[in-house]
C-alpha cells in the first residue's frame, strides 16, 4: 500500500471520523505546537491538554499543586493566576523540570481533540522538523493537521506542514502520495526557501519575517510579543517527537 499524507489547513476542514486509525501531526507553530515541545525538551514531566478552563481545574485536582504548572492562553495572553502563558521561552527547566503542565490554549487544544480518533497524534512544527520528518517517514497514513487561528486558516501552520511534506518527498523514488492541500503547502514552504536562498539569509530569520505578515503572527505582534516570532522560527531546535496519549490524554516523549 503507497504513502499518503494530507494536509488539512483547519481542523474545521476534516473530522474525528476522517482522521480514524491515521497517525496525525498536529501543527500549531504560533505557539502551542512550539511550546510543548519546549516544556519536554526541557524536562517537564509531561503536558496535559485541556481544551476548557474548567478542564484544568478538575484535572489538576488529581495531582499536588506543587507538581503542576498551569500554563496557557487566552486571546495570546497568559490566564489570570496562571503560572505561564504559551511563550515558549517561559518554559525552563527552572519553571517546569519534573512537574506536570495543565495546558490550555485557545486553538491547538481544539485540534487534538478533532484528533481523539486517530492511531496516534504527534506534536510538529519547525522546532522539531527533522524528528517528526524521520518519525512518520514510514508511516502509510499521515494526516497534518493545521490548528489555524479562531477557525481561520494561518500560512504559519501551512508552511509547517509544507516543510513537512517537502522533506518527506525528496527523494521521488520513496516518495508518498500527497493530496493537494499537501502539494500547495510544499510549494509554499518552497517559495520561503527560496527567497532566502535569493536574499542569502538563514532560514530562521525568512521564515520570522515571513510570520510577521501572518494571522498568527500579526496578532503576537498586537500584544508585544515579537521575539515569539523568532524562537518559533528555529528549525530543529530539538530533536524530540511528543507524542499525545490517546488512553489518558498525556502528552509525553516518544
Amino acid at each position: 500500500m503507497a504513502k499518503t499524507i494530507h494536509v488539512h489547513f483547519l481542523p474545521e476542514l476534516t473530522s474525528p471520523e476522517e482522521l480514524r486509525g491515521a497517525t496525525v501531526v498536529m501543527i500549531d507553530v504560533l505557539r502551542s505546537s512550539t511550546t510543548i515541545t519546549e516544556a519536554l525538551a526541557v524536562g517537564a514531566r509531561e503536558v496535559i491538554p485541556c481544551v476548557e478552563l474548567e478542564d484544568v481545574r478538575t484535572r489538576g485536582a488529581e495531582l499536588p499543586r506543587e507538581e503542576l504548572v498551569l500554563g496557557g492562553e487566552r486571546g495570546g495572553k497568559k490566564i489570570d493566576l496562571f503560572d505561564l502563558g504559551n511563550s515558549p521561552t517561559e518554559y525552563t527547566a527552572e519553571t517546569v523540570a519534573d512537574k506536570t503542565v495543565m495546558f490550555t490554549t485557545t486553538n491547538g487544544m481544539k485540534a487534538l481533540h478533532c484528533a481523539r480518533e486517530a492511531y496516534e497524534v504527534l506534536i510538529g512544527s519547525p522546532a522539531n522538523l527533522t524528528a517528526i520528518c524521520n518519525a512518520i517517514a514510514e508511516t502509510r497514513n499521515v494526516h497534518l493537521l493545521c490548528a489555524g487561528t479562531d477557525g481561520q486558516i494561518t500560512r504559519e501552520d501551512i508552511l509547517a506542514a509544507g516543510a513537512i511534506t517537502y522533506q518527506l518527498t525528496r527523494k521521488e523514488e520513496t516518495a508518498p502520495q500527497i493530496d493537494d492541500s499537501a502539494n500547495l503547502a510544499r510549494a509554499a514552504w518552497r517559495n520561503v526557501v527560496a527567497g532566502a536562498v535569493a536574499a542569502g539569509e538563514p532560514l530562521a530569520k525568512r521564515l520570522a519575517h515571513e510570520y510577521r505578515a501572518t494571522l498568527g503572527g500579526q496578532n503576537l505582534l498586537q500584544i508585544g510579543l515579537e521575539h515569539d516570532l523568532v524562537t518559533c522560527a528555529e528549525i530543529d531546535r530539538h530533536a524530540i517527537v511528543p507524542k499525545l496519549d490517546l488512553r489518558d490524554w498525556r502528552i509525553r516523549l516518544t
